[in-house]
């Protein structure tokens, strides 16, 4: 019993070694992109420059090497690094256009750097209520508040956009560009025509498929290993209990034979 409770811990134990590996280069650069994003957000622009500068030669090092990058990936990572470095010494950008500069590079960074629950999907909340209350002001014909709140949205659409390019499939963009572009062009249109305010509804729905659908493609097979490996640990430790009850319940069975015999 000893030895078997020592195995099944040794299997519950096997998920946590497999997991504690060395970072990974591209990991490394994530948490750079992390501490540049957090300079910013403290004014310490200086210190964010220089990170990013950092993080430049780290990165040429990494794709001239071992080149574990596409093409597109690669011209969207030196695009948002660029924008993070204007944000971080133009004498005149507000603050928050900074910090988004810095937070659309960070996100970009995950979403190479990770292969689940890219951090990107986190704005879910914030992207969709700025949405609905653009789509609530349409309806209402509220044309004032429908230009703010679909300004809001595309602000933060921006922010995560070049980390969208990175995990969901080219032709669920384009479809989500051209619903955009349209609404965009046409926002007195959409305000007062019906057929035409129908495209924030292809809209909402486009928008909750591309996070529900991310959500669901992007499970951590980590995660699978530790419930199947615990599940098994917990069949086989009370199939164990079972049969050594039922031992003992045989030999009892013969005892008590053995003292009716006698």
């Amino acid at each position: 019993m000893k030895w078997f409770l020592l195995l099944a811990i040794i299997m519950m134990l096997a998920p946590i070694t497999v997991n504690a590996k060395q970072q990974s280069p591209m990991e490394k650069l994530d948490d750079i992109s992390d501490e540049a994003l957090q300079m910013v957000k403290f004014h310490r622009y200086d210190d964010a420059k220089k990170l990013l500068d950092y993080f430049s030669d780290q990165f040429t090092s990494i794709t001239g090497v071992e080149q574990p990058l596409t093409m597109d990936e690669v011209r969207i990572v030196n695009t948002s690094h660029d924008e993070a470095v204007e944000a971080t010494v133009s004498p005149s950008m507000k603050y928050e256009e900074r910090i988004n500069k810095l937070t659309k590079f960070r996100l970009v960074i995950d979403a190479i750097a990770t292969s689940h629950q890219p951090l990107w999907t986190e704005m879910e909340d914030q992207i969709m209520t700025s949405f609905h209350q653009a789509k609530d002001a349409a309806i209402n014909g509220d044309s004032a508040h429908f230009h703010t709140n679909f300004n809001s949205f595309l602000s933060l659409y921006n922010v995560i956009y070049p980390s969208m390019k990175i995990d969901v499939p080219v032709e669920n963009i384009q479809r989500l560009d051209a619903r955009i572009n349209y609404i965009d062009e046409y926002r007195s249109q959409v305000v007062t025509d019906l057929k035409s305010r129908q495209e924030l509804e292809a809209l909402d729905t486009d928008l909750k498929n591309l996070f529900a659908n991310l959500e669901e493609d992007e499970a951590d097979p980590s995660l699978w290993w530790v419930i199947i490996s615990t599940g098994s640990i917990i069949i086989m430790t009370l199939s164990y209990v079972g049969w050594r009850k039922y031992q003992g319940e045989k030999g009892m069975e013969k005892d008590r034979s053995r003292d009716l015999k006698d």
